[in-house]
């Protein structure tokens, strides 16, 4: 047997899904990204159940990997055309809160070199509130780095999808 068989492949292909989905869910639990935080424990949960599926030979286990797999890539697929404003599809609108909150993603003000400009409330009532008013000198734009963590999280699950072909399950 080769160092690297499908099986051993496939373990380590999910390790690296469990943590770019827990760094995701990090992240849009920060900016209060609702739709991608139950999309993301879901993902975890399933990664999980196929990592388990893989280490002690479940098919039906690796199964439900494989069809939560196409699931993923196709809401990835969603969340890259939302943030690239693809058909009728808006970037600005509240769907990924549900909604509930004005929040967005947490890279819209926050990625890598950019410089958030806020002002206190000119209403005196208010004094603990503050009014956003602009970023600049971002380095990527926040959209690219959704479209970023989206087409990674697609490539693991092309790659995992291929190596699933791989792993041998024992007769018994």
């Amino acid at each position: 047997m080769g160092c690297c068989t499908g099986r051993c492949s496939l373990i380590c292909l999910c390790a690296l899904q469990l943590v770019s989905a827990l760094e995701r869910q990090i992240f849009d639990f920060l900016g209060f990204q609702w739709a991608p935080i139950l999309g993301n424990f879901l993902h975890i949960i399933v990664v999980i159940l196929g990592l388990f599926g893989t280490i002690q030979y479940r098919p039906r286990y690796i199964m439900v990997y494989t069809v939560w797999t196409a699931l993923w890539v196709t809401w990835n697929v969603f969340i890259i055309c939302f943030y690239l404003e693809v058909g009728g599809l808006s970037k600005d609108t509240d769907l990924m809160t549900f909604n509930i909150s004005v929040h967005r993603s947490w890279w819209r003000e926050h990625g890598p070199g950019c410089v958030r400009r806020v002002l206190p409330p000119s209403a005196h009532g208010m004094m603990d509130d503050y009014t956003y008013v602009s970023v600049t000198g971002c380095i990527v734009d926040f959209q690219y780095l959704e479209v970023i963590h989206s087409a990674v999280q697609i490539l693991l699950s092309a790659c995992s999808a291929r190596m699933m072909h791989q792993v041998k399950v024992p007769d018994g």
